[in-house]
């Protein structure tokens, strides 16, 4: 039987050490940056406000929302429900996504590519939590990060990032004798599903397994769809109440089933992963990031 447990142990070293090195104070060499918030009024975006203080050595400069947006014109720490930061929420990115300055943004996909091209152009960074991008979509922005510093994460949670290492080691260890089933579960409010967290899971395992997710994924089963085959990696999503992220990976064989499960519990999760994030691509020359950088794990 394969023992995963150094591969946990050492991804948990990692994460340990990563999240050490970002304790440093500012005046210790604690990395700087001017953040400009899009999405600022939306969930997330409320979130990475009102927490942003907690980051040493971040700024706030500027706060994006859609044209026509109920929030525009406001004070973007009233709508956080943090009082006054004295900076309005506009809808103006050209404006505002200047050299050097840094977005963090969970928006939608062609807002997000948008504001990325301006990142491109003006020399900023960018850590994107934005997901439901098509593969075209990707493809570009991989392009637009030959000319800027991007980070892109379907999840900005330090415990999803691990768990992505964990099931690369489980699949390739219970390989193909065990079905491999993805279930999510989201607030009635998420817009795309799969969601992109569940679909990075469902490609990191069939990448581990030697098939392609394109052709092996399953969404969703009706009627009588016959008998299971073994290579199929099936992807179930609900969408039910004020659930803020639940994702279970199960692993099952005759006889036993193994289940690795995420349950977040507050959006303060992705949004402290997020301002982790920002505060370790601040120094970072041009290319395409994830959070495993950030954390240091494969």
């Amino acid at each position: 039987m394969t023992d995963v447990r150094p591969t946990v142990a050492a991804g948990m070293r990692a994460a340990a050490e990563g999240e050490a090195s970002l304790r440093e104070a500012p005046g210790a060499g604690a990395p700087t940056a001017n953040l400009i918030v899009g999405g600022a009024a939306g969930r997330m975006g409320s979130r990475i406000v009102a927490l942003h203080r907690e980051a040493p050595g971040l700024t706030l400069v500027a706060a994006l929302e859609a044209p026509g947006h109920c929030a525009l014109g406001r004070d973007v720490g009233e709508t956080a429900g943090v009082g006054s930061l004295g900076i309005p929420i506009t809808a103006d990115p050209a404006a505002v996504i200047t050299r050097d300055r840094l977005l963090v943004e969970f928006s939608v996909p062609d807002a997000s590519l948008e504001h990325l091209r301006l990142v491109a152009r003006a020399g900023a960074r960018a850590v994107i939590g934005t997901t439901g991008f098509s593969a075209a979509q990707r493809e570009e922005i991989t392009t637009l990060a030959r000319q800027a510093a991007i980070l892109v994460a379907p999840n900005m949670s330090v415990g999803v990032t691990l768990a992505f290492s964990l099931l690369r080691a489980m699949a390739k260890a219970l390989g193909d004798d065990y079905d491999v089933e993805i279930t999510e579960i989201h607030h009635r409010y998420k817009k795309d599903a799969p969601s992109g967290t569940a679909v990075r899971m469902a490609e990191i395992v069939a990448e581990a397994l030697g098939r392609d997710i394109r052709q092996v994924g399953v969404y969703g089963r009706e009627g009588l769809p016959g008998e299971r085959t073994g290579k199929e990696i099936g992807v179930m999503s609900l969408r039910s109440g004020d659930v803020v992220g639940e994702h279970t990976v199960s692993f099952g064989t005759l006889g036993e089933r193994l289940e690795l499960t995420h349950r977040a519990h507050s959006r303060d999760t992705f949004a402290r992963g997020a301002l982790r994030a920002v505060r370790w691509l601040a120094a970072r020359e041009p290319g395409l990031y994830s959070m495993h950088d950030v954390l240091g794990i494969a």
